[in-house]
């Protein structure tokens, strides 16, 4: 198990780097999407250009930090249900769900948009708005996006058989939001009398 393990701490670092590199284009959607704004308001001058700028910037920390996200164990679920099993059987229902659907899903797009990104690259795809930008880098970027998270599918896969081998620790044991709030109400009440 050591030499897939390995692989898992492999992915997990790139997606961990690239989602943490990738946060700062928020900021930077952010100041293009002002001095965008200010622009037009000050000057009454705009572009289609800065607009599809700051889509883009958006569209990339998205999608290029999406496998970050599920390696931090932060995507949205509902607790109502999983909560109620025990934690043998969540990971079970982890590993299922990792298998069945995040994986089947994430494949077929990135092999849909292998031909989308390059027929798009290839004729040189443009914005149908006047004066605005090619298209192929967004198309490249969910190509890009949905490749990291197959790869941290499989990494999840590997870290959940080795949890369950009893290989490796579980890094994110899961605490319902009843437990979770009774947690940070202690640590207040703690706070306080200290």
């Amino acid at each position: 198990m050591q030499g897939p393990l390995a692989l898992s701490r492999g992915i997990d670092r790139l997606n961990e780097f690239i989602g943490k590199s990738v946060s700062w284009l928020i900021l930077l959607a952010i100041l293009v999407s002002a001095a965008n704004a200010v622009i037009r308001k000050i000057f009454d001058i705009s572009s289609n250009a800065w607009l599809e700028l700051q889509w883009y910037l958006f569209g990339a920390a998205f999608m290029l930090a999406a496998a970050y996200t599920l390696k931090q164990n932060e995507h949205i679920r509902i607790d109502i249900v999983y909560g109620l099993f025990s934690r043998r059987v969540q990971h079970w229902i982890d590993l299922l769900g990792h298998l069945l659907f995040l994986m089947p899903f994430v494949t077929l797009m990135a092999i849909y948009f292998v031909p989308y990104v390059s027929l798009s690259f290839r004729s040189g795809e443009m914005s149908n708005n006047s004066g605005g930008l090619i298209i192929w880098p967004a198309k490249a970027i969910l190509l890009v996006g949905f490749f990291l998270l197959a790869l941290q599918g499989i990494s999840e896969i590997i870290k959940k058989i080795a949890i369950m081998r009893g290989d490796m620790d579980d890094p994110n044991p899961f605490i319902s939001a009843h437990e979770q709030a009774e947690l940070e109400a202690k640590a207040l009440a703690d706070e306080v009398r200290s």
